[in-house]
């Protein structure tokens, strides 16, 4: 789930903006056969193998549905420009975040559905329907995606990175997951992503993190066992900016070691026993882990490697 935050540019020269978004319509157009944006017709839609909050999109009445799919994905959409350039997101987004985490997805023939509502109206409409939070910018729920997106131009929006994230982590670690780590996690590759994929058209992008203030700092002993999202606004910030640098600095000192904690959490560790069986030769235990960590994480200078 990802909630509305600040946006940051990726391009400071507004003319620069504009020529990403040419290419960034444009290039939707130029995909690779094997992950091709295909057409598909609504007879073909097997709603009984969609979850109820797929049969509430996908019924909703503002929505004109067109389909198509790609590779990995089925896009419910109404304009095609925005849902071909989406899909061109997805599927790069997709392939990297799961080589990053090393697992295989080529036997995974369930494609995920991503429902792409068109206007403020329709999405609100849509998140009363199903009952979700209002201050979402887009979620990720039970193998299927559902957000706002109109036209080429959102150029900043992370919101589909983060929201395939959780898709990889959902399918390839199961829901035990701990929330710092789905939403750090999420967070981390959005960022990175989203600015690869701009890199990966000859823009000059860089990932942006944000420092998390000394004041606002969540100690590690409540932050890795939060198990809902803080209620206070300024603290939601706080928690998935510190759950991204916390994810980010694990990375760092450790990759290989990252997906061993991120194995252990899932099957039901604890965070202080996964982190031993992980990191043990470097941090023993949660207040080793702090007493590195907090530096970091309140830091506005950001490491050249992580």
């Amino acid at each position: 789930m990802r909630f509305h935050a600040p946006s940051f540019k990726l391009f400071p020269a507004r003319l620069r903006s504009i020529a990403a978004g040419v290419l960034f319509t444009s290039c939707a157009f130029a995909q690779s056969p094997e992950s091709a944006f295909k057409p598909i017709e609504a007879e073909k839609l097997n709603r009984a193998a969609m979850t109820p909050l797929e049969i509430i999109a996908l019924d909703h009445p503002a929505q004109k549905w067109s389909h198509a799919e790609s590779t990995n994905f089925v896009f419910h959409f109404t304009d095609p420009v925005t849902a071909a350039a989406v899909s061109t997101e997805a599927e790069f987004f997709y392939r990297v975040i799961a080589k990053e985490l090393e697992r295989d997805t080529s036997q995974w023939e369930r494609k995920a559905h991503i429902f792409l509502f068109d206007t403020d109206e329709s999405w609100k409409a849509f998140q009363r329907a199903g009952e979700i939070d209002p201050r979402t910018g887009g979620i990720h729920s039970a193998g299927a995606l559902f957000l706002k997106r109109h036209g080429a131009g959102v150029l900043n929006d992370e919101t589909l990175a983060h929201e395939i994230a959780h898709l990889v982590v959902g399918r390839f670690f199961g829901g035990g997951v701990p929330l710092w780590l789905s939403e750090g996690f999420a967070e981390n590759s959005a960022i990175r992503c989203r600015a690869a994929f701009y890199r990966a058209r000859g823009f000059d992008s860089k990932p942006r993190y944000r420092a998390v203030s000394a004041e606002s700092y969540i100690p590690l002993a409540e932050l890795t066992t939060l198990a809902r999202y803080p209620g206070d606004s300024l603290k939601m910030l706080t928690f998935y900016d510190e759950s991204e640098k916390l994810t980010r600095f694990l990375m760092s000192v450790n990759r290989k070691a990252f997906g061993a904690l991120m194995d252990a959490l899932a099957k039901g560790n604890r965070f202080e026993t996964a982190l031993a069986k992980a990191y043990g030769n470097r941090f023993m235990n949660l207040d080793a882990l702090e007493r590195e960590f907090k530096p970091f994480a309140t830091s506005s200078v950001v490491p050249s490697n992580p």
